[in-house]
């Protein structure tokens, strides 16, 4: 052992930078490798909070071949009880609602947290950690359950339990019991949760209005419970005599576990759950790999690269009797020794990056505690990596003859120049699907954020009224006081918003029920967004007096339901129809939908106002008027939501713009890691073929022309690895590309940008490391024995 630490200390002396550069490169590596296996545990650990999470089930409702995430509470009630199999269900309703609220006898300081309405069952469906408050306590009228850390917020390290908040609805809430907050890759939201009444809509079967969950006693058995369900519930009871379930066409029950539910991507309305996609996991997978593997690439060709200066050291130590066997085990023990050192370097630069900006482009929990078997995994990878890129140096440096190197005549092998040219042919390969992939979905999100939406979004700011919609007149008025505002209008739901959250309404029309989206709105609403009438007529004041109201439809919904203008749909007329119009985000396809106007869809508060600020006007200007207003209308309320439309649609957007700026980044990582082993095999041929370069010199080769000889190698290998990758990118991006209804085209430009971005780098490296070597004095060179 002591021949072997001997030698290790002998190397970090004499090839300080050397060994700086390698261990530099594998910690960074390795905290890359860090950082995205715990966003890929984090997704794949979705709903794995709650216990037996494997027999708790999400029921959807498929219709006309569209699935709708929202049952009525008849039909679900019904489904609970269709089969022993369920041992309990539990329903929430769709709407996550913005609750203001104030400490009772503390009306200075006004809270805004989301809430919830759920029936009891909710807390035995999931698994709830209380931190206060009894294990069986049941959630009641007056009552609230709230998490950990808003109990902090309000009441300190005291107890929340009996004490009481005052809601601007709900009036008195008493805590009766204290949650331990859930991690953001579940189902279940950290909110304050009401009880839901136990006959809100209890014999409506037409308000599709609520999530339903059920506990199964075994996950086999839920494939079953739908057959089961068709045979005792009478739809037609419920809907009518055109009612029944078919297959076919698509009027089923569908089972979701909740550990599935990130990947559904065929919800028509309602999921409001964090959304992950399974190539975008695989891919994160496949880039974690790489970026490993290439940094031991990268690791092994410096290795290499100092085969000519070390060589012959190495065997001057065999030629005094040193054993083979025992030099081998020194250079593998080093380079072992490298790269654990490197995995202990790359904690810190995971802890480092958690400060940074940069932590908020990955939604997992970076703490090493919470990842333990991340961190044990990576430390296998780093001695594996050790190994490995130990091997090939430890058995190319002992490999030639002793008496040959002492004389200084060994030279490369075609199996070594094959096998490290193999090597960079990996890295190129890996760098070119990146930087396609990362270029790709540059452009996705760029698409997503700049196509045309069927309706103007130019200057258009969008403010949350829930807490002054009471003074909604009033606040018109005063916001049409600055010049630069051209119209105020209002709607019950925010465009585009985050979680592509809004109403479903039911219909029975013709051959059956038709379920279609609904947003009601204020008269001036269309007009003021620029949507486009295709036929009938727009909204009017008075439509707003109607004792039901009046639709306007999309086009989506008039070819898919056959619609007509006059048609009656549970009391409101269809007046007209529209151009379709993305109302949600691109990753779903439009679905049918319609706006709503008049007292049947009135009796939805509105809660978001829509302000337009006139082509040409300030619109920071215009922006700080309504602040200053809302100021004046709310001077009790700590926070009002402003903001442009475009930052909607940033925050509609931001998980993929969080992944193509993630995955840029490790691009640049795999890049510069490639580049840096490009470095250090240029660094090795040149120094052995010195002699030749020398030759080459005195028999008239000028020094454009040994560069030029060097690059038309390194292009070969280029062009050969763009024609593997290629392919490999293309399909990657495609995969990821299903993810959205709606796309960019796969543009040829793209790879060929890529190629020239990954051959102008390589040009410059290979030119800058062989200037000095083609300049050199060719008698220098000749002269070695």
């Amino acid at each position: 052992m002591k021949p072997i630490i001997r030698n290790l200390v002998s190397v970090i002396r004499r090839f300080k930078l050397a060994a700086a550069l390698n261990i530099l490169g594998l910690s960074v590596a390795f905290a890359a490798f860090i950082v995205i296996m715990m966003q890929v545990d984090y997704d794949l650990s979705f709903g794995k909070c709650h216990k037996d999470y494997d027999r708790i089930f999400r029921v959807e409702y498929t219709q006309n071949l569209n699935t709708w995430l929202l049952l009525t509470r008849p039909l679900a009630e019904r489904f609970f009880e269709s089969s022993p199999h369920v041992e309990i269900g539990a329903l929430a309703h769709f709407h996550v609602f913005e609750s203001l609220f104030h400490v009772e006898n503390n009306i200075d300081i006004f809270y805004t947290e989301n809430s919830m309405t759920v029936t009891p069952e909710f807390f035995d469906v999931f698994t709830f950690d209380f931190v206060e408050g009894a294990r069986d306590v049941r959630i009641a009228p007056q009552s609230v359950f709230i998490p950990l850390s808003l109990a902090r917020k309000l009441f300190g390290n005291e107890p929340a339990v009996g004490k009481h908040i005052v809601h601007s609805s709900r009036g008195n809430q008493a805590i009766t019991a204290v949650y331990r907050d859930f991690p953001e890759n579940t189902i279940v939201k950290n909110c304050i949760y009401f009880a839901m009444h136990e006959f809100d809509d209890k014999q409506n079967c037409n308000q599709y209005n609520y999530f339903t969950y059920i506990r199964v006693n075994d996950a086999s058995n839920a494939p079953y419970l739908f057959e089961n369900f068709k045979r005792t519930f009478d739809g037609k009871a419920a809907w009518g005599d055109n009612f029944e379930w078919d297959d076919e066409s698509g009027t089923t029950l569908r089972l979701t576990a909740i550990a599935d539910i990130p990947y559904v991507t065929d919800i028509t309305f309602g999921d409001t759950s964090p959304k992950a996609s399974k190539s975008t996991i695989l891919i994160l997978f496949i880039i974690a790999i790489l970026i490993v593997a290439i940094a031991g690439i990268n690791f092994t060709n410096f290795s290499t690269a100092l085969t000519p200066m070390r060589i012959k050291n190495i065997n001057t130590q065999r030629v005094m009797g040193a054993q083979q066997n025992t030099i081998r085990l020194s250079i593998i023990f080093e380079a072992i020794f490298f790269s654990l050192t490197s995995f202990l370097m790359a904690f810190l630069l995971v802890l480092f990056f958690k400060t940074t900006p940069l932590s908020g482009l990955v939604s997992a929990d970076l703490s090493l505690s919470a990842n333990t078997a991340v961190i044990g995994g990576t430390a296998l990878v780093a001695i594996l990596a050790g190994l490995l890129a130990g091997l090939y140096p430890a058995f190319f440096m002992t490999s030639f003859a002793p008496a040959l190197v002492l004389k200084g005549s060994f030279g490369l092998s075609p199996k070594g120049i094959r096998m490290r040219n193999t090597l960079t042919g990996i890295q190129y390969v890996a760098s070119f699907s990146l930087i396609i992939g990362a270029m790709f979905m540059y452009l996705q999100n760029s698409f997503m954020q700049n196509s045309d939406l069927g309706y103007d979004r130019d200057g258009l700011i969008t403010v949350d009224i829930q807490r002054i919609r009471e003074h909604r007149e009033a606040f018109t008025n005063k916001l049409m006081e600055h010049p630069g505002i051209d119209a105020v209008t209002y709607g019950r739901f925010l465009l585009a918003n985050a979680d592509d959250s809004y109403m479903g309404w039911t219909f029975n029309h013709e051959d059956g029920n038709i379920l279609y989206n609904v947003l009601p709105v204020t008269h001036t609403f269309l007009q003021t967004l620029s949507v486009a009438i295709s036929e009938g007529r727009d909204f009017r004041r008075e439509d707003e007096g109607l004792q039901y109201g009046a639709l306007i439809f999309n086009e989506t919904a008039r070819k898919k339901f056959n619609l007509e203008l006059g048609a009656t749909m549970g009391g409101l007329e269809v007046i007209g129809f529209m151009s379709d119009l993305n109302f949600a985000s691109f990753r779903t396809e439009v679905a049918p939908m319609a706006f709503a106007v008049g007292q049947g869809s009135m009796g939805h508060p509105m809660s978001c106002a829509y302000i337009k600020v006139m082509p040409g006007a300030n619109k920071r200007a215009a922006m700080s008027h309504v602040q200053s207003t809302l100021a004046e209308f709310g001077a009790n309320y700590s926070f009002f939501e402003v903001r442009f439309f475009d930052e909607v649609l940033q925050r509609l957007y931001e998980k993929e713009t969080a992944l193509g700026t993630l995955i840029s980044l490790f691009s640049m990582l795999v890049i510069f890691i490639s580049i840096v082993g490009v470095f250090g095999l240029v660094l090795f041929e040149s120094e052995c073929r010195r002699k030749e370069i020398g030759v080459r010199k005195v028999f008239g080769a000028s020094t454009i022309g040994i560069i030029t000889m060097f690059n038309k190698t390194y292009f070969s290998i280029l062009v050969i690895c763009f024609v593997i990758a290629a392919p490999l990118a293309w399909y990657a991006v495609n995969r990821w590309l299903e993810n959205f209804a709606y796309k960019t085209p796969m543009y040829w430009w793209v790879f060929l940008l890529a190629f020239a971005v990954v051959a102008l780098i390589t040009v410059c490296t290979v030119t800058f490391q062989n200037w000095k070597v083609a300049n050199d004095d060719p008698v220098k060179s000749i002269k070695s024995e």
